[in-house]
């Protein structure tokens, strides 16, 4: 049975906490924390976890194996260092830390300890019909390009005009790179006629990403799209193409019209993706004693290639992806899970 101590116990780290506790085998959860101390104890006290006072102390506590860190992204980098430090396998949310620099310190922290440690929430690797998309491209010959949609009914009234590519394509910056097993090696971003449902954010925004092998990617990015959640992606190879299925359960016909019904938000979406990615976790853990899933090379490359389109974002200009170069700890791990 894996030991579990949760960092932050927010809408993620709740909807984590109870997958855990009634939808995985192997795992328990015996220890939380978060800044807001009453829902710490709240949630701590409905699962029969220990509740600590900080994060740090979740990861000194002996009854824990492993660690989950679903807090404020700025503090993701002291967490993550300090459970590799205690040499506990962690999981930590995107993004792996809010900056390069810190996420290149996760790097050299992890290479130094010798192993990997270190996983980070990418769950679209998780999710069957993505999973079912990679699959094709041996079918459908060389892949040339690719077309994705990511499209939110709304977004809070704090999100600003860059978390379109830091929050939002980031998304698909980590899945081009696991779909095509290459890194990305420049970035535009198009500004089309903005929609008065965004107010005075700009949306929508269209990014194209050039592979380092040629592939070219665009995505839509609309945030105030109000119809639903909508993720869409079609890659086009020499000889076919492969689509994303349809995300709805049911056709529904009625009063003369044919219906597919769309999902409310990316908790609806994705929700098994989370539990494939969870379960896989803990087993990788339970049988190999390290995560096998995106790694921190893989948060540091979302990283660099975000950066890139802010910058985009701001000049309008293509511009390049520089990446360090890989340490042999993560050799192969853009292909992995």
């Amino acid at each position: 049975m894996l030991k579990v101590g949760v960092i932050g116990t927010g809408m993620i780290g709740q909807d984590h906490i109870r997958r855990m506790t009634t939808v995985l085998a192997g795992v328990q959860v015996t220890a939380v924390s978060d800044v807001d101390t009453v829902v710490a104890a709240s949630v701590g006290a409905g699962v029969g976890a220990s509740v600590h006072a900080t994060g740090g102390e979740v990861i000194a506590d002996p009854s824990v194996d492993a660690v989950v860190v679903c807090s404020w992204g700025p503090t993701h980098e002291e967490y993550v260092l300090a459970a590799i430090a205690a040499g506990k396998p962690v999981f930590c949310e995107k993004p792996l830390a809010t900056t390069q620099e810190a996420c290149l310190r996760i790097l050299d922290a992890e290479v130094a300890a010798g192993r990997r440690l270190v996983q980070v929430g990418y769950m679209r690797r998780y999710d069957a019909e993505y999973r079912a998309l990679k699959s094709s491209l041996g079918v459908i010959g060389r892949p040339l390009m690719m077309h994705c949609a990511h499209r939110n009914a709304s977004v809070p009234s704090f999100y600003e005009k860059e978390m379109a590519i830091t929050d939002t394509a980031v998304h698909e910056i980590d899945m081009v790179r696991w779909l095509f097993d290459d890194e990305v090696a420049a970035v535009r971003v198009l500004v089309p006629r903005r929609s008065g449902n965004g107010g005075e954010l700009q949306d929508p925004l269209f990014v194209v990403m050039e592979m380092a092998g040629g592939v070219l990617v665009d995505v839509e990015i609309s945030v105030n799209i109000r119809y639903g959640y909508d993720i869409r992606g079609e890659v086009v190879g020499e000889n076919g193409t492969a689509a994303l299925g349809n995300a709805s359960l049911v056709t529904i016909r009625h009063g003369g019209v044919e219906a597919s019904p769309v999902p409310v938000d990316w908790r609806e979406r994705f929700l098994r993706a989370y539990d494939v990615e969870f379960q896989e976790w803990i087993d990788s853990l339970t049988a190999g004693g390290r995560p096998v899933g995106p790694s921190a090379w893989d948060g540091y490359a979302a990283a660099v290639v975000s950066d890139a389109g802010v910058a985009a974002l701001r000049t309008g200009d293509r511009v390049p992806v520089s990446l360090v170069e890989r340490p042999k700890l993560y050799g192969a791990e853009v292909a992995a899970a």
